[in-house]
């Protein structure tokens, strides 16, 4: 069922507000100040049933020029506008500023409501209707019907409405991104229900009973019921004015500005990249740095923008820029948005957000052009295939992505089946469903492989480098599944050997040049001629005094290399020497069917220092089991 909203816009007191009751019997003017000065300080709502039978909801914005933050948060999620204008003053400046609005907010389609027709005559009211056909030339209204009416006199209404309805049904209702947002325009409380929000759902729907988060706040709540058109429902979806009446939270956690959405859906973020441009008609060229008045949904914030390419953006021209915010805002790409200059405050542009969570660039980045480019011009594919990229090692969830492309699940979902049978997408971990771009995988690979080169170029006397310290190399973004699972790829193409504890190139082997070369030579002579009393590691640190750690760096080496083996903390054997034991070990063993350390003495010679760490050692070794103070051969004999 289509939902559309429909928004006045138009200069103040050219009789919009009474319009509005004309056609739908609402007062929209709440408050006791617009009653008293009779003009909109505030949103007003109502409902109104269309001679074809399509419910619409108005928002009824206000005309004052101190009012134009309110009309802008008025416009976020309207549908088509109704530009009034009186006939006895024609095109006014909050007429042309409020025109400018909704073209910036990406309204197409709307009409005119020429107003107070009962205070002219036929041929003035002719005059203005072709002046007012003249302003819109070349505007998104260039064309529109124009309607003359009088709300105090009731006429010309029913003309009104139905070219009203004629408009409404040729709107097309655009394939949203599927996430619930409601942009909060007001808040207040109500006795016995306690705190209210009111807003146009621009994305997505809702169920009464649904937790939601007020998205930047960081707050939590429940809806525990919700109304439109002042009738309790239980579902309300996009393009509806709907009054949620929320659990948890109170009116002074809330205002607007503030977006309701589901639970962790949305990514808050102070930095945008976007497509800026400036209004033809704006008085000056908005200047490299400029602050600006930054107005998206139903929030204004303090913005400095960054222009790209350029140092100052003249009228009638548009460029990529980053907008760097004041408060973190929670926008989704492709929303629109309004600038209006610090001071004065006039509206001189607007544009669309084209990443919502960017890094931030260097000005004239000849790198970063092309990915703005296909942000701003490409196809969902495309735009989703930068965002990956863009995300580099930490990757996106499809959550994440829709938030930074705009698009819905289901078209999502098989874009990224598309990247992933291209091979141009990995999925990286499938509980989260987290992708990183081929490139940024591919990237990552050779990383590691550089980085084991220039380790093993630094450290020629190590084995390898530790997983952990390589993990820790390659930054936070890297989880622990994507760390493993690129090792796993890399062995796999025998590009890596991973251990238990280190990680070499395939290649690598620990090479002794030079002096070390020599010391081995002599360490492992003097291993191999003490036979089964080896010098201990205190004795050899004694030996070598004045090479102590060359010597220990050695020792590492031919451990490493199997040319010693360790018994114990203090007792390095040479392998020779070692296996020729265990063969006469095994051989008494065979022989008599069990030793004693009195026996293995009476076979090494050896005394109590070498022989328990030796008997412990192939125990360990599994050649002999423990039973008592007997060793037992473990093994069968010929096996």
């Amino acid at each position: 069922m289509k939902h559309l909203i429909v928004g006045t816009a138009g200069h103040v007191d050219h009789g919009k507000t009474a319009l509005v009751r004309a056609l739908t019997g609402v007062d929209t003017d709440r408050l006791k100040e617009e009653k008293d000065r009779g003009i909109t300080i505030e949103l007003g709502f109502a409902p109104l049933t269309l001679p074809s039978g399509l419910a619409v909801d108005i928002v009824d914005v206000p005309g004052h020029e101190r009012f134009v933050r309110q009309m802008v948060a008025g416009a976020a999620g309207i549908d088509l506008v109704v530009l009034v204008i009186a006939a006895d003053e024609g095109v006014m400046p909050q007429t042309r500023e409020h025109l400018h609005i909704c073209a910036l907010l990406g309204i197409r389609r709307g009409l005119v409501a020429l107003t107070k027709t009962d205070m002219v005559d036929p041929d003035w009211r002719a005059l203005v209707a072709e002046d007012i056909r003249e302003f819109l030339r070349g505007t998104f209204l260039d064309g529109a019907p124009v309607c003359p009416v009088s709300a105090l006199a009731g006429e010309g209404l029913g003309d009104l409405l139905g070219a009203l309805d004629a408009v409404a049904a040729a709107v097309e209702e655009e394939e949203d991104c599927g996430l619930f947002r409601l942009p909060v325009d007001r808040v207040f409380t109500m006795k016995g229900f306690g705190t209210v929000v009111t807003g146009s759902l621009v994305s997505g729907a809702i169920t009464a009973g649904e937790a939601v988060d007020i998205f930047p706040r960081g707050v939590t709540a429940r809806i525990r019921g919700m109304q439109i058109h002042n009738e309790g429902v239980t579902e309300a979806a996009a393009g509806q004015r709907v009054a949620i009446n929320l659990q948890g939270v109170e009116k002074a956690m809330l205002g607007r500005g503030d977006v309701l959405a589901r639970p962790a859906t949305l990514l808050p973020s102070r930095r945008l990249d976007v497509r800026a441009s400036s209004l033809a008609s704006a008085g000056r060229g908005l200047k490299n740095r400029a602050l600006v008045r930054f107005h998206a949904g139903t929030s204004e914030l303090m913005a400095r923008i960054i222009l790209r390419d350029r140092d100052e953006l003249k009228p009638g021209e548009a460029t990529a820029a980053q907008l760097f915010l004041e408060a973190p805002a929670c926008c989704v790409a492709g929303d629109r948005f309004v600038l209006r200059s610090y001071s004065p405050v006039t509206t001189i542009g607007g544009g669309i957000v084209l990443d919502p969570l960017p890094k931030k660039h260097r000005r004239r980045d000849p790198e970063v052009a092309p990915a703005l480019t296909v942000l701003a011009e490409g196809d969902g594919a495309a735009r989703t295939a930068v965002i990956l990229e863009r995300s580099g090692a930490r990757g996106a969830t499809p959550g994440e992505l829709g938030v930074r492309t705009g698009l819905p699940a289901r078209r999502l979902q098989k874009i990224l089946d598309g990247l992933f049978a291209a091979h141009r997408a990995v999925l990286v971990d499938r509980d989260e469903m987290r992708a990183v771009a081929a490139g940024i995988y591919q990237e990552l690979q050779d990383r590691i492989v550089a980085d084991l080169t220039a380790y093993h170029a630094r450290h020629a006397l190590k084995e390898g480098l530790s997983r952990e310290e390589l993990r820790t190399a390659l930054g936070r973004a890297v989880t622990p599944k994507l760390f493993q699972m690129v090792l796993r790829d890399l062995e796999k193409a025998g590009r890596i050997v991973a251990d238990r504890e280190h990680v070499r190139l395939p290649g690598h082997q620990v090479q002794l040049g030079g002096e070390l070369a020599a010391l081995r030579q002599e360490m492992g002579g003097l291993y191999r001629d003490a036979g089964l009393a080896p010098p201990t590691l205190r004795e050899i640190r004694e030996r070598f005094a004045g090479r102590v750690r060359p010597a220990e760096s050695v020792l590492k080496v031919m451990l490493q290399e199997g040319e010693l083996v360790k018994i114990s903390e203090d007792l390095y054997y040479h392998r020779d020497n070692l296996a020729a034991l265990r063969e006469r070990y095994r051989a008494l063993l065979i022989r008599d069917g069990k030793a004693t350390p009195v026996e293995f003495k009476e076979l090494t010679g050896l005394t109590r220092k070498f022989i328990i760490p030796l008997m412990e050692y192939f125990d360990v070794t599994k050649l002999t089991i423990r039973s008592g103070d007997q060793r037992l051969l473990r093994e069968k004999e010929g096996k």
